[in-house]
């Protein structure tokens, strides 16, 4: 049965998602219900409780959808279906109504911009140069020598055109070959899209997190991207190894055509109240601009996230640039932030390189629950987790046996939870063999390890989320950064008549910070915060935050 609303006795918010604490699960290795070794709805829907404990607002679901699993369900075979490792349309809509019942919201992962190619659609389309979808995907002939159209790369390496022998043409795809990019310009593409989101919309679905949305539309032009100059280089969207750092890609996406489309889905979306869209932005040079183009005003999307904190350094000069710069080019737009996800290093191991990883991880915590926007947190961010380490006969994604072993790819941070330290696979299955392995020293991380244990991470996650929730200046209110000595970050959160000091230090070493005039906190109530302002001077440890109520 269909749930066309929430239920009756939830209030709806329209806005619940502006400084919402979305909580990102990986299906495939958060709980094995089946004992087949790959997570499954039934297995999330069991978890629910530990998630609404948490404190967050919403779920989002990586893939779920009918996949041939090439690339683990960013590869789509049918929008409509279930893959059956994961389950069924009814285990599906019953996820939804338990979360539901917990006060979650559930956003899930709508991967538009390419298909498999074992769907319907392309099956139909490569067959010929007339029939009826001919042109949905992007197709384009060879050059006189046989060479593809141009020198668009794939992000997972070699050229993006694949040549067809039953069309004799190229067909593109920004990622696997598997993966062939869907046609934008053709209106009948975005008609039947549309409708394949307004079949989860109506099974009451709140959201949809949107994959690589400025990889929409390509110029049709098929120009030749022009080579990156060495100041403008910029690895956040590839890996540094990728030769498709190389190119500015100015025609092969981030094409002015796509605003239009993201108002006919903005439309679709406002005839469901309280339902919104978080765009994923991949642009090394313009994701900026990008971003404040894709959520000013209220016809386009309602946030999106970029990579500046999935790729970036962690300083304080970096992350002042990038507040700076985000309140600069969209002030009115939204920002959705995230410092680990499913496609990068999590964050502990790529930014903590000093050894003082507890307070590092709890400095961390701190800051992104501070900061102006949205929060994305991955699971098992919460417990501390740092990136596994595998041996590459383990590996089964494609991006990182493609680059081994400079990049190692993205098997590293998709390993399965862990739920108990003693239990084969950390509770998370009970087959011989999980879809990756656990690793050993996850399980000294384990929920059980932490669950009620006083300063434990997970326990500090709970409180600070609880925290955020007392205090609206942190989830809605504006944002003004403050000076402050190299390697701190300050800044303060404002929200009616509620204003509050963020200070945050983000160096192994201690600091101080002088509280400008006018600025001195009546108290501070932040979890784990011990230190208070002397004499208008605040005593920062190494990885130190300081939250106070002004």
């Amino acid at each position: 049965m269909t749930e066309t609303k929430q239920n009756a006795d939830q209030v709806l918010d329209a806005d619940w998602w502006r400084g919402a604490v979305i909580y990102q699960i990986y299906p495939r290795s958060y709980q094995d219900q089946n004992g087949d070794g790959v997570g499954d709805l039934v297995g999330i829907t069991s978890r629910l409780d530990y998630v609404a404990d948490l404190g967050v607002d919403a779920i989002w679901l990586s893939p779920v959808f009918t996949s041939p699993m090439k690339d683990f369900g960013y590869d789509v075979s049918d929008y409509r279906g279930i893959d059956p490792s994961f389950g069924t349309l009814d285990d599906f809509d019953n996820l939804v109504q338990k979360a539901h019942s917990r006060g979650l919201k559930v956003i899930i992962d709508q991967v538009i911009s390419h298909s498999s190619d074992k769907h319907a659609w392309f099956s139909e389309s490569r067959q010929s140069r007339t029939n009826p979808r001919s042109d949905w995907y992007v197709w384009a002939d060879a050059k006189p020598d046989g060479t593809p159209p141009n020198n668009w790369l794939s992000i997972f390496g070699g050229s993006a055109w694949q040549w067809d022998s039953r069309r004799m043409q190229y067909y593109l795809h920004n990622f696997l070959v598997s993966q062939p990019d869907l046609n934008f310009h053709n209106p009948d593409v975005q008609d039947a899209l549309l409708a394949d989101m307004r079949f989860w919309l109506e099974r009451g679905v709140d959201g949809f997190r949107l994959d690589t949305v400025n990889f929409y539309f390509c110029s049709l032009g098929f120009e030749n991207n022009p080579v990156v100059r060495p100041e403008d280089f910029n690895a956040s969207t590839a890996p540094a190894v990728n030769p498709y750092n190389f190119q500015e890609h100015l025609y092969d996406k981030s094409r002015p055509e796509n605003l239009a489309f993201l108002k006919r889905l903005r439309a679709l979306m406002d005839e469901y109240p309280g339902k919104t869209t978080v765009g994923e932005i991949g642009d090394s040079q313009h994701q900026l601009e990008i971003m404040a183009q894709y959520t000013s005003g209220d016809d386009h999307l309602h946030m999106a996230y970029t990579f500046d904190y999935l790729g970036g350094e962690f300083s304080a000069e970096h992350f002042k640039a990038a507040i700076a710069a985000t309140e600069k080019s969209a002030p009115d737009g939204w920002i959705c932030l995230a410092f680990s996800n499913h496609d990068v290093v999590r964050h502990i191991s790529r930014w903590s390189t000093h050894g003082q990883e507890d307070a590092f991880t709890r400095l961390t915590a701190t800051l992104i629950l501070s900061m102006r926007g949205s929060v994305c947190l991955y699971q098992g961010e919460e417990l501390g987790l740092k990136e596994a380490e595998l041996a590459f006969e383990d590996l089964v994604d494609p991006y990182g046996i493609e680059f081994w072993p400079q990049f190692k790819g993205r098997d590293g941070c998709r390993t399965p939870m862990v739920w108990q330290s003693h239990a084969a696979n950390g509770a998370f299955s009970t087959a011989n063999r999980t879809w990756l392995p656990v690793p050993a020293e996850h399980l000294l991380h384990a929920v059980d390890t932490q669950d009620k244990v006083d300063g434990s991470v997970l326990e500090f996650y709970r409180a600070l989320l609880a925290f955020r929730k007392a205090h609206p200046a942190l989830a809605k209110g504006d944002i003004e950064l403050l000076d402050a000595p190299a390697n701190v970050l300050a800044f303060t959160r404002s929200e009616g008549s509620e204003r509050l000091l963020c200070v945050f230090n983000m160096s192994d070493e201690a600091a101080q910070y002088a509280v400008p005039f006018g600025l001195m906190p009546q108290g501070a109530g932040c979890p784990g915060v011990t230190a208070e302002p002397v004499d208008g001077q605040l005593k920062l440890s190494a990885f130190g935050a300081y939250i106070g109520v002004l």
